[in-house]
Parts: C-alpha cells; structure tokens; sequence
C-alpha cells in the first residue's frame, strides 16, 4: 500500500530539514524557495570556518609570493590556486611562539601540531597527563556549535594514535590531534570516510543506521534510494533554479557513494554506535579529495559550521608515489639545503595546494539562498605549525585565509604583517565573525582586524 508524502511545511524547512528514510537523513542545502532558519532569523547565511593542516613546513622560497596588496605574484607551489585568488589572501607574520623549544627542548613536530589551533605550549609528557589548550574550533563550537546537528566536524587522513610517545618525549596526542575540547582531551578525528558520510546522513538509532548500512551494501543502493519518495515530493514544491540545485546536489552525493563504493571493504557493523574499523581508499590524494567532499557537504547543508581537517600530523614520512617523490616526507623536510630535496618538498607542496584547491572549488560552486557561494559565507585557514622544516621554525608561518566570512574578509590579496603577530589574533577575529566573540584566545594580543575588509 502507497503512503502519501505529509505535505513539506515551510515550517519544516526553517526547522532543518531532512530528506528521511531508514537510517538515512539527506540534509538539504539552502535555497531560495525554501530559506534555512539562520536565514529567516538573520536575513543572511550564516558564516562557517574551517581549518586546513598541512604537516612539516614548507619549501619556503618557492611557497613566498612576491609583493604586497593586490600587486602580488603567487609563489610557484601556490599556482593551483591561481584561479580562485580572488578568494583569499596570503597571509605573512604570523608565529606560534609556544611551539618554540623554549625550556622543552627537542619536540617541535608534536608543538606544532598541539599549538596550531591553541596557541597554548602542551606539556612535555608521553604519559596521559597531556595538557594543550582549548583549540579555537572548539571554542567556538561550545558557542554556536547548538545551532546546528554536529556541533564540529573533526577529520584526518591520518588514523589516530591515542597513546605511546610520538616526538622527543612528546605523547602521540599531541602529534595527532590540533583540535582540542578541553586542555587535556583532544578531538579525535575521524580519518575514515564511509565513517564521516554516515554521520553525515545517517539517521535513528544505531541498529536502525547499521539497517539500513547492511541494505544499502548488500543491494549496491544508494542512501538517495531510502529518501526518494520525499525528495520527489520535495522537488514538486520548489522553482526551476532550485529543483536544478536540488538535482546537483544529490548527483553530488551519488558520486560520493560510487568513490566510497570503490574502496568499500568494510564488514557490516554489528554494535549499536558502528564502530567499524578503518577502510582507507586506495590513493592518498583521493582520500584527501573525499576529506574535502565530506567537509564542504557539511558545510553546504549546514550540519556544522566548524570544522578542522588535517592531511596529515606534523612528522608524518609519508611518501608521494603519485607525484614520484618515493622519500619520506619529514626526512626531507631536513633537507640541509639540498636542492634535489628542496625540489622535492616543493613538489609535495605544490600535492597539498591542489587539494585545498579542490575543497576551495567545492565550496565555491555551491550556492547560497541569498546568492553567495558557500565559501562568500566562510573562513578556511590553510596553514603549517612549522615555516622551514629544516630550522623547525615557527614563526613566518606558511598561512592561506581563504572565504569572505558574508563580505567581511578581505581577499584577493598578500597581507604582510607589520612585525610578528601571534596566529591566536586571529582566531580573535574570527570568532568575532562566526558569532563567538572573545577579547583573548591563546596567546593572543589583540585583535587581527587587517585582515578584514
């Protein structure tokens, strides 16, 4: 017997809505016809930030780019981003000066990871006595995280590492994780994207959601099958631009499900929380491509507005055969200034910047009730904790801002600091701009207000 579709009360729509079907919940993204509660509440989107990490430094003379203002020519391993520099600014003298050495010696690897979000200097332990700070995603999350389904969104493409020492005496925490709900827990990422998607769209309690996982593998389905009776019903009620919109978004996810599909050789869960083991795709670029994919859908549907995404922890030695560098990645970031070895951190460089890249493009093309593209209404730092690999330095950190935060970040641009400013300033700002205002954060000495428009 057909069930007829409840009618879709705008109501509903201000509410959050959610294509539903067994275990599945396929969010919607904004539109015009139907605008998203922060919209009707405030008139416009709502603005997001994200926070990229890349591991080890950088090859920092192909990374500077000549010149000030918008008189600026990109450095060579920042060149992928050449069509979207009207999108970001390139931002230079900013440090983290508790990932220095201090007293602690040697550790600069974990520092760098553990400082980057907190500003904070983590305490020299590999015991479980760790202390970091607070990591400006989860301070903001704690502020505004209640207005959407995930408070923050925490991914990796490393699998995390909870215990044992990972640096000079260092616990693996601090290496592994730069996001931080108190000064002593981390949030642990997720590096496993079937993982991330079904928190995405998965729906109901766990054996529901492990259901409708089991239906969906065994009948090569996708999760658009459980919700099509609803988007139908749905796509009746929207306009011409938005049923297109619709339509891109759900092909969008589709192809998702057929890159996961590829790699997919996870066994059905069989606890109430599925905890499955990882299952990593085959290649480490479509890994972070699919990492992307995830945060800018959780961007899009507004699921989160906060979310950190690391490519990989600071130390990592992981080798590139998909661009022919075979040696590993933290060897040759001490690369004692040989040129074969510059060559090749500029060349890993050069990987890293087509992926943030590809999140950017991402979150450009999809667009906003009131016009805007996604990344108009967000902030993306793009950043290492160390700047010369070889030095372990921390200050002249290599740090991309990407996004307009609604119109209120300055972009298109290379901002050079007058002097050294600590990166926490601006965290300062930004939470300013996401709604989780604070005088201090970290380190910080004030506010970074150059950066905006």
């Amino acid at each position: 017997m057909s069930h007829a579709v409840p009618p879709l009360s705008r109501r509903r729509f201000l509410a959050g809505t959610a294509l539903r079907g067994l275990g599945a919940a396929v969010t919607l993204p904004a539109l015009g016809s139907l605008r998203t509660a922060a919209a009707a509440a405030t008139g416009e989107p709502p603005v997001r930030m994200a926070f990229v990490y890349v591991p080890n430094g950088v090859n920092v003379d192909r990374w500077r780019s000549n010149g000030d203002g918008r008189d600026y020519e990109l450095g060579a391993t920042l060149e992928p981003l050449a069509g979207l520099r009207d999108h970001f600014q390139i931002v230079t003298g900013l440090a983290h000066r508790n990932g220095s050495a201090g007293p602690d010696g040697a550790g600069d690897h974990a520092r760098a990871t553990a400082t980057i979000l907190t500003g904070m200097r983590p305490r020299k332990t590999a015991g479980a006595d760790i202390r970091a700070g607070v990591s400006v995603d989860q301070f903001a999350a704690r502020q505004i995280g209640r207005h959407t389904r995930l408070p923050s969104l925490e991914l990796s493409c490393d699998a995390a590492r909870k215990s044992g020492s990972c640096d000079s005496g260092y616990a693996c925490a601090y290496s592994y994780n730069m996001s931080w709900r108190s000064e002593s827990q981390p949030a642990t990422a997720e590096s496993n994207p079937r993982l991330v998607f079904e928190r995405l769209f998965g729906a109901g309690r766990g054996e529901e959601r492990a259901r409708s996982l089991a239906a969906r593998r065994e009948g090569r389905r996708s999760i658009l099958d459980f919700v099509a009776e609803e988007a139908r019903g749905v796509a009746a009620g929207l306009d011409a631009a938005d049923r297109r919109k619709l339509d891109e978004y759900l092909t969008g996810i589709r192809e998702i499900e057929t890159q996961l599909a590829r790699f997919d050789s996870l066994p059905l869960p069989s606890v109430p929380d599925i905890d499955l083991p990882d299952g990593p795709p085959p290649s480490y670029g479509e890994h972070m491509r699919l990492m992307a994919d995830m945060l800018a859908l959780a961007f899009r549907t507004d699921s989160t507005r906060i979310a950190t995404l690391m490519f990989a922890h600071d130390g990592s030695n992981r080798t590139f055969p998909e661009i022919g560098v075979a040696d590993g990645h933290h060897s040759l970031s001490h690369h004692q200034n040989d040129p074969v070895n510059l060559e090749k951190i500029a060349a890993i460089d050069r990987f890293y910047t087509e992926q943030l890249a590809h999140l950017l493009r991402r979150l450009h093309e999809a667009r906003e009730a009131d016009g805007r593209s996604v990344l108009d209404n967000s902030m993306i730092v793009y950043a290492s904790g160390l700047s010369d690999g070889n030095d372990h330095s921390h200050d002249d950190l290599p740090v991309i801002l990407a996004g307009g935060a609604g119109g209120r970040l300055a972009a298109g641009r290379h901002l050079r600091l007058a002097g050294e400013r600590p990166m926490s300033d601006l965290f300062v700002t930004m939470l300013d701009l996401v709604g989780a205002s604070t005088d201090r954060f970290g380190d910080s000495e004030g506010r970074l207000d150059e950066v905006l428009a």
